[in-house]
């Protein structure tokens, strides 16, 4: 798909102004904004809850587009109104003279693969990264990632829930994949009350199956072959925002006892395999996951990027993570990896999961060596970045332990930050070393 692709990108570039000259004047919902409570939307961050909302006119009887007005009734924004989602409003557009449609929704699709262009037009090495980043790129709960010869959208808002046939669509126009799936987010699909489901486009349209004969797909990440599941599969199948991330560890795996924790289909486990580490421990609730992960190091066994023998290195052991680090032997490991699942999905979850990322931190401190390294994550996007260096160093306090950051991990550039929207920085990490002595 890649050199297709790239040369749709390449012609997309001239159709823009197709796109911004084509915009359809709708009805509406006009909505105005309490008092004081505009500050963030004038900053354009895109989440309006209900209790900055003062008036609905008309009165809410289904999602539509809506007109934003602060108290005086000046112009903020054009959003997307739905009081049956989790976040009531998502303010799109702060152009008074861009008013957002479909033809608006396929321009912003359009936009964002153009944003990724070198991405298609890299070495061999690497053909899965991420083509849309939500609110990042102005669509609100889209996330979609190109592996190889196929797209796969995650739908995480009643938004995107609406128009992922649009997206599908634009998304099939420009790149010509060979299939595109489009799963809800388990996450937030009670939240959305749209369940769990996921629906497969092949050239634009939807098809009718269920997934379960789709086959699965070889990609490739910094030189190291992953098997993707093209149908059912969690999440994405397969995370390609650790990219950077999993090429880091490695310069600290030479000749190291690893153990990685929450390994899922172990990305982590293949780049420390591939540096050259003395054994390496896998931990996951998935006993699935787990499998797969041994056929991948038997898959890059065959194909020679990792050396040969690497399976006599590896273990697995299914289980809750959490207790499964805690029955660890103290002072063993020369490396961890903790890359838990979002533990806090909304504000109101926050002081439990810093908890929880205390505990899990100080839990893994304990289990290296004096010296070791340990590579800790959060995805959790109301976790900031501050948030997670606080958490490690009470983590570090309780354990008795010192500790220095030599590097800072976030997600690529395919997962860009936006600065007005800061929770699109929902990926953090840190190296660390841990000093006993």
């Amino acid at each position: 798909m890649q050199s297709t692709a790239a040369r749709r990108v390449n012609q997309y570039a001239g159709e823009l102004d197709y796109f911004e000259n084509t915009i359809i004047i709708l009805g509406m919902y006009t909505i105005s904004i309490r008092q004081g409570k505009e500050k963030q939307m004038l900053r354009h961050h895109p989440w309006v809850f209900t209790g900055a909302i003062e008036k609905t006119e008309p009165g809410f009887t289904s999602a539509d587009w809506a007109r934003v007005l602060d108290h005086e009734g000046r112009f903020i924004a054009y959003g997307y109104y739905d009081e049956r989602s989790h976040i009531v409003l998502h303010l799109l557009s702060w152009n008074e003279k861009e008013e957002p449609n479909e033809a608006w929704i396929r321009s912003k699709v359009g936009q964002s693969v153009m944003r990724r262009k070198s991405f298609f037009s890299k070495d061999s090495t690497t053909n899965c990264f991420r083509i849309i980043h939500g609110e990042a790129d102005f669509l609100p709960g889209i996330a979609a990632d190109c592996y190889a010869r196929m797209v796969k959208i995650m739908v995480s808002s009643r938004f995107a829930y609406r128009f992922v046939d649009v997206v599908a669509s634009e998304l099939d126009r420009l790149l010509h994949p060979e299939i595109i799936s489009a799963a809800t987010d388990p996450a937030y699909a009670s939240a959305e009350g749209f369940g769990e489901k996921t629906a497969y486009y092949r050239n634009g349209r939807r098809e009718k199956t269920d997934g379960s004969r789709l086959g699965n797909m070889l990609v490739l990440e910094n030189g190291i072959y992953y098997e993707v599941c093209a149908g059912r599969g969690q999440k994405s199948g397969f995370y390609c925002d650790q990219r950077e991330n999993r090429s880091a560890v490695e310069k600290y795996a030479s000749g190291a006892v690893c153990l990685d924790v929450c390994s899922f289909t172990g990305a982590f486990t293949l780049h420390l395999l591939k540096a050259g580490a003395a054994g390496v421990k896998a931990i996951d609730s998935s006993e699935s996951a787990l499998r797969h992960l041994l056929y991948q190091v038997h898959l890059n066994e065959e194909r020679n990027t990792i050396a040969p023998g690497s399976r006599d290195r590896v273990s697995i052991q299914e289980g809750d993570c959490f207790e499964l680090l805690r029955k660890e032997k103290d002072g063993f490991y020369d490396l961890i990896i903790l890359d838990p699942p979002k533990l806090a999905k909304t504000k109101g979850q926050l002081e439990n999961a810093m908890k929880a990322y205390k505990d899990l931190n100080r839990v893994a401190m304990m289990k290296l060596k004096d010296n070791g390294i340990l590579v800790s994550f959060s995805c959790s996007a109301s976790l900031t970045r501050d948030d997670l260096r606080t958490v490690i160093a009470w983590s570090a306090k309780d354990a008795g332990v010192e500790a220095q950051i030599l590097e800072t991990l976030s997600a690529g550039s395919d997962h860009p930050v936006r600065l007005s929207f800061p929770e699109s920085e929902y990926l953090k990490g840190f190296i660390l070393r841990i000093m006993k002595g």
